[in-house]
């Protein structure tokens, strides 16, 4: 039998406008406002098309939108400030309002102090918060905070990544940004983890921290985001990200099995219906 979620009782993410209980999973949607996402699905210069796909994923069940306007996959180039910014603030400025939360995924100062202006509710950061200005910028601002864990930047993140004990050092990494961001004056129940699924690991490195996120939920919330990604597709052998949507549920749902919080996802309506059914089958989720 698959372990319980730890810890048992009703958690809380304090995040921007909300206080999300944690007592059962949450889905967090994935909107792509880039032209270069690895999953095909970017909407760059489209608000309007933008909009109509976050609409979809909170019809769909999504408790949480993270709207992306730089991508961060193997190989990415970097976008200047201001063209980042005016992919994300027309989209951000219809949706901040709605009725679930709004995370922004960037890793520059500037885009998050201007997304927490918008009325961002949640900072997403692949570079967990090691810029001095980041964690100013999160010391000010009453977001929620994913502070993920990535070796290297993503031009050459994946060319030959190493670790001596992944588990070990992802872990300290974690716990090392953590500190840094509560010792600032960041309350802990503003702060989830995110191990980073393919930032800087191999499928082997990948495995060996997807088998010990129980013992990274017994420290904090967890936000798990493997959704199309290669690991997927090393697996089920599915070459093409569209074609990976059955294994990236299954994956899911083996997160919440060991203790994810919250999963990130492009296929929300798979993965809400995925977590219903199970739920309702008895599986032992909180």
């Amino acid at each position: 039998m698959a372990p319980n979620r730890q810890p048992t009782t009703p958690r809380f993410w304090k995040a921007g406008r909300f206080s999300l209980s944690l007592a059962q999973p949450l889905v967090m949607a994935i909107v792509n406002l880039t032209p270069d996402s690895f999953s095909g699905d970017g909407v760059a210069g489209d608000p309007v098309a933008a909009v109509a796909r976050a609409e979809a994923a909170v019809t769909a069940g999504a408790a949480i939108l993270d709207l992306g306007a730089e991508s961060t996959r193997p190989g990415a180039q970097p976008v200047p400030v201001e063209e980042e910014w005016a992919r994300l603030q027309p989209v951000l400025r219809i949706v901040r309002n709605w009725p679930v939360a709004i995370s922004v995924d960037s890793r520059k100062p500037e885009v998050m102090a201007r997304a927490v202006a918008e009325g961002a509710d949640i900072l997403n950061d692949v570079t967990g918060f090691r810029d001095d200005q980041a964690v100013a910028v999160a010391v000010r601002c009453g977001c929620g905070l994913c502070v993920m864990h990535m070796q290297g930047e993503p031009q050459t993140m994946q060319l030959a990544p190493h670790y001596d004990d992944v588990v070990a050092e992802v872990r300290a990494f974690l716990t090392e940004r953590t500190q840094a961001l509560i010792s600032a004056g960041v309350a802990a129940e503003r702060i989830v983890w995110d191990p980073g699924f393919g930032f800087g690991k191999t499928l082997a490195h990948n495995l060996a921290l997807f088998q010990a996120l129980h013992l990274f939920a017994r420290e904090f919330p967890l936000l798990i985001g493997v959704s199309r990604k290669r690991m997927i597709g090393e697996i089920t052998g599915q070459t093409q990200p569209a074609d990976r949507v059955i294994g990236s549920v299954a994956a899911a749902l083996k997160a919440v099995t060991l203790g994810a919080s919250i999963v990130r996802v492009h296929d929300v309506a798979a993965t809400v219906e995925a977590l219903k059914v199970w739920q309702a089958l008895g599986d032992p989720l909180i």
